[in-house]
């Protein structure tokens, strides 16, 4: 198949008379809707579509570190808008990698803390646990482990995992069950495994 057969992604201009809904944006209406969105979404405006959602985010929060400018962290803000995540939250450098988010940071709530000091102390007046994922000796199986309801579920930089600030912050460290011969998996994909066990005990 050739790039001309490929079928186009979303739908069309819409067919008139167009409704008559706030929620819509006449753009859109008039030429398309070509985005990554659920049907249910189409033609909506960014901000009906994050409205929306803000009506039934789940209870965890995801966090992770960025002192070298992690390539990940796009596919974190990805996986956590697919699961519903609260909020993401950078600590470390403001500035990360948007292509791996593939725009659905627009309608994902990212906030940026400087420092691990910083995420303790938003955590810790929202009333939010810190569980930190890693593989470390003496870590808890997420796979058994009991996540609370409410939480950041708190990522290290891809190679050196969590930093000593932010492990000594986890009030619980949870390892990913690996069996083969590599010493890690990638952040981003360890984020998806972790957000997965909170929406099988929560969601």
């Amino acid at each position: 198949m050739t790039e001309a057969d490929q079928p186009e992604v979303g739908v069309g201009p819409h067919l008139e008379p167009w409704p008559d809904d706030p929620r819509f944006d006449p753009e859109l209406l008039a030429e398309g809707d070509r985005r990554n969105v659920l049907d249910e979404y189409r033609y909506w405006t960014v901000e009906a579509i994050v409205a929306d959602l803000d009506t039934r985010r789940h209870g965890f929060h995801v966090a992770i570190e960025n002192w070298e400018h992690d390539r990940n962290i796009g596919t974190i803000v990805r996986t956590a808008n697919a699961f519903l995540a609260a909020e993401v939250h950078v600590v470390g450098r403001r500035k990360w990698n948007r292509r791996g988010a593939m725009m659905t940071d627009a309608y994902q709530h990212i906030r940026s803390h400087g420092s691990i000091d910083a995420l303790v102390e938003w955590a810790a007046e929202a009333e939010l646990p810190i569980i930190g994922i890693d593989n470390l000796p003496g870590c808890v199986p997420i796979e058994t482990a009991d996540l609370p309801e409410r939480c950041v579920l708190l990522f290290g930089q891809e190679g050196p995992g969590l930093s000593p600030a932010a492990h000594d912050a986890a009030e619980m460290v949870c390892s990913i069950a690996q069996y083969g011969s590599t010493r890690s998996i990638n952040a981003g994909v360890a984020g998806g495994i972790a957000m997965h066990a909170w929406i099988r005990r929560w969601a």
